[in-house]
C-alpha cells in the first residue's frame, strides 16, 4: 500500500487527492471504472485508506477505522450502481460488528449485532465501508465539535467548521477520502455540512428512504437518511438506486434524473428567515446572485414570503429539546446500563433542561409542527422552487459553536445561524444544498432550494443545470 507522510495541502487546505486508483473522480466515474476493470475493488479500497490516513490527522473526520474488513470486502464480488466504491457511515446508525457511539463520551458502545435498515438500503448500492464518521454529540449541534476532544476540521481550511451533524462524512468527501458519504437530516444536518465543505446535500422527502428505528419512534419525523457527494450525478444516481432498493408508494417516484429539465420553474426567493436574526451581507448577495442566474436561465423569480410564522422557532427548539430530553431520561434503556447524562455536553444537558421548563407546551407544539406539512405545501401551489440560503451566515471559525461555552449562548448562536433548514424537517419537504458561490475567505457558500413533497426530481433536474451553467470551484484547485 502506497504511504504519505503528509497531506497535500497549501497554507488553507488539506486534502488527498492524487494520481492513484481513485483519482478526482466522482463515485459514477469510479464504479464504472471498476466495472470495466481498468480498476479493481482491492486498488480502489487501499487507496482510499492510504488517503484517510494522510489527511487524518489534519481532519480529525474518522469515528471509527474499520479498514481490516474493508480490504477482505473488497475481495468479494460487488454488486449495484456504485459496486466497489469507498464510503463512510455516520456514527449514529448501526453497522454490524461496529460500536455506534453518536458522538458521545457518555457511554460505551457495544458492537452492533446487525446493519440498521437503512445501512442496508444503503449498502445494496454496492458501496464498500471504510468505517464510521464522526458527528456531534447525538447530532445536535451544527458544527462537529466536542467538549473534550479534537473537532472535525473543514478541508477548505482546518481553521473552520465542516458543519454538522455530518460533519464528518462531509470532510471526507470534501477532501478526496471517498467520493460518497452516508449522512442524516434532523434539522439540516446533510445540507448544513454539504455548504461548509462544498458538497452536494440533497434531504430527501419524509419517507423516502427506509427509516432507522429511532427515526421510526418519533412523534414527528424529522429524520432523513441520504448521502453526501462532489458531483449532481452521484446524488442523482444514490437516489435512483436507493428508490430501486425501496420505494414509498405514498410518494411519486424520482427514477433516475440525468441532467436538466427544459421546462422553466417559477422559482420564489426567501432572503432573512423568521428567526430574529438578519442573514449576513455576504449571503444575502449570493443569494441575490443565484436568483440572477436563474433569471438569466430563463426561470420567473421573484420575492416570496416565508410559509410559516415566527412561532415556528420556538415549536421547533422546544422539539429539538424533546429529542435531548428522551435521550437524557432513557439512555440507560436507549444506549447501555454504563450511560451517564451528566457525562453528556453543554448543548445535550442544556437542551433536555429546557424542554424540561417547557413540557406543558408539547401538545400544541406537536400540533403546530404537524401544521406545517400542510403550510409547506401551500406555497408550491404558486412556486415550483424555493431558493433561500442554506445557512444565515458565512461558515465559523472552530469554537464559535463550541459545546464549551455556556448553553445559553451556544444555542441563541445555533438559531440564528441554522435559521432556513429545520422548515424542511419538520413539514417533510425535500431540499437540496448546492455549493454554487464561495466566500471572502474561500470557503464555499451554498444555495437551498425547496419543492414540493415528493418533488425531488425537480430539485436534481435544476441542480443539474445549476452545476453546468456556474461549475462550482474543486477543493483541488483552490489555494
Amino acid at each position: 500500500m502506497t504511504e504519505f507522510s503528509t497531506p497535500a495541502r497549501d497554507d488553507t487546505v488539506v486534502h488527498a487527492f492524487r494520481d492513484d486508483a481513485l483519482g478526482d473522480l466522482d463515485a459514477t466515474a469510479l464504479a464504472a471504472r471498476i466495472a470495466a476493470g481498468e480498476v479493481s475493488v482491492r486498488e480502489v479500497t487501499e487507496a482510499a485508506i492510504a488517503r484517510a490516513e494522510s489527511v487524518g490527522p489534519a481532519l480529525n473526520a474518522l469515528a471509527f477505522a474499520d479498514f481490516d474488513r474493508a480490504l477482505a470486502e473488497a475481495d468479494r464480488p460487488h454488486e449495484g450502481v456504485f459496486a466497489g466504491v469507498p464510503t463512510v457511515v455516520k456514527d449514529n446508525v448501526d453497522v454490524a460488528g461496529v460500536p455506534t457511539q453518536h458522538g458521545s463520551v457518555a457511554f460505551a458502545a457495544k458492537p452492533a449485532r446487525v446493519d440498521s435498515d437503512f445501512v442496508t438500503q444503503y449498502l445494496s448500492t454496492g458501496v464498500l465501508s471504510l468505517g464510521k464518521s464522526r458527528l456531534p454529540e447525538f447530532g445536535f449541534s451544527a458544527s462537529t465539535e466536542f467538549m473534550d476532544a479534537e473537532a472535525v476540521h473543514n478541508p477548505w481550511n482546518p481553521a473552520f467548521s465542516p458543519g454538522a451533524s455530518s460533519g464528518g462524512s462531509a470532510a471526507l468527501v470534501a477532501s478526496g477520502v471517498v467520493p460518497i458519504a452516508h449522512a442524516n437530516d434532523g434539522g439540516g444536518s446533510i445540507r448544513i455540512p454539504a455548504a461548509a465543505c462544498g458538497l452536494v446535500g440533497l434531504k430527501p422527502s419524509r419517507g423516502r428512504t427506509v427509516p432507522d428505528a429511532m427515526d421510526k419512534t418519533l412523534p414527528i419525523r424529522i429524520i432523513a437518511q441520504g448521502a453526501v457527494t462532489r458531483s449532481v450525478r452521484d446524488t442523482a444516481r444514490w437516489m435512483a438506486a436507493a428508490e430501486r432498493y425501496y420505494r414509498n408508494p405514498t410518494l411519486p417516484p424520482i427514477r433516475l434524473v440525468e441532467g436538466p429539465s427544459s421546462t422553466r420553474l417559477k422559482v420564489g426567493v426567501v432572503v432573512d428567515s423568521v428567526t430574529a436574526s438578519r442573514t449576513d451581507d455576504e449571503t444575502r448577495k449570493s443569494v441575490h446572485a443565484t436568483a440572477d442566474l436563474l433569471a438569466d436561465l430563463g426561470h420567473h423569480v421573484e420575492e416570496c414570503p416565508m410559509p410559516v410564522g415566527t412561532s415556528f422557532v420556538e415549536d421547533f427548539c422546544i422539539y429539538w429539546g424533546f429529542l435531548s430530553f428522551v435521550i437524557s431520561s432513557n439512555g440507560k434503556r436507549m444506549l447501555g446500563p454504563d450511560f451517564d447524562r451528566d457525562a453528556t455536553d453543554n448543548l445535550t444537558r442544556g437542551l433536555a433542561a429546557m424542554y424540561r421548563k417547557n413540557i406543558a407546551k408539547t401538545p400544541r407544539v406537536l400540533y403546530r409542527l404537524r401544521r406545517t406539512y400542510r403550510e409547506y405545501a401551500q406555497i408550491f401551489q404558486k412556486y415550483d422552487v424555493i431558493l433561500s440560503p442554506t445557512l444565515a451566515h458565512t461558515t465559523p471559525e472552530l469554537g464559535y459553536l463550541s459545546p464549551t461555552q455556556s448553553f445559553e449562548e451556544l444555542f441563541d448562536k445555533l438559531i440564528a445561524y441554522t435559521a432556513f433548514t429545520p422548515l424542511n424537517n419538520a413539514s417533510g419537504g425535500p431540499a437540496i444544498s448546492l455549493p454554487i458561490h464561495e466566500t471572502s475567505r474561500g470557503l464555499p457558500l451554498a444555495s437551498h432550494f425547496s419543492a414540493d413533497h415528493g418533488d425531488e426530481r425537480t430539485l436534481l433536474e435544476l441542480a443539474f443545470e445549476l452545476e453546468q451553467a456556474a461549475p462550482w470551484r474543486r477543493i483541488q484547485d483552490a489555494g
